[in-house]
């Protein structure tokens, strides 16, 4: 297993549509980490703040109901700074500033290969 920050080697996963979050669980295993999954904000927060071994948050953009994935990533940046945080989307098109600080996106559909030597040199 790849060991990513600190030691830390867990990437939470955020997405929800059920085939695309299972899509993105395996990238993740594959790439050599432990995927948590997270189906909106509220449940990715909640894992977050119980799981100090999340190094990584890997989400979609367009979460459905509740708070979109721009908007929690920058949460994230703001509440968990050491976090790196990967976004992905097939609909919208974020510019560089609308990212958070050292944010990275991905169009779907994404090359799991490059999605994978991204996570890895974040783990790095």
């Amino acid at each position: 297993m790849a060991v990513g920050v600190e030691g830390r080697n867990a990437v939470l996963v955020i997405e929800d549509q059920p085939v695309m979050l299972l899509m993105a669980v395996d990238l993740v295993e594959e790439a050599g980490f432990e995927a948590l999954e997270a189906t909106g904000a509220t449940e990715a927060v909640r894992l977050l703040e119980t799981r100090p071994d999340i190094f990584l948050v890997f989400s979609d953009i367009d979460l459905g109901i509740g708070m979109d994935g721009l908007a929690l990533a920058h949460a994230i940046r703001d509440r968990w700074p050491p976090v790196e945080i990967i976004m992905t989307s097939g609909k919208v098109h974020p510019r560089a500033e609308d990212l958070p600080p050292r944010g990275r996106f991905f169009d779907k559909p994404y090359r799991r290969d490059e999605v994978a030597a991204a996570m890895r040199a974040l783990a790095a």
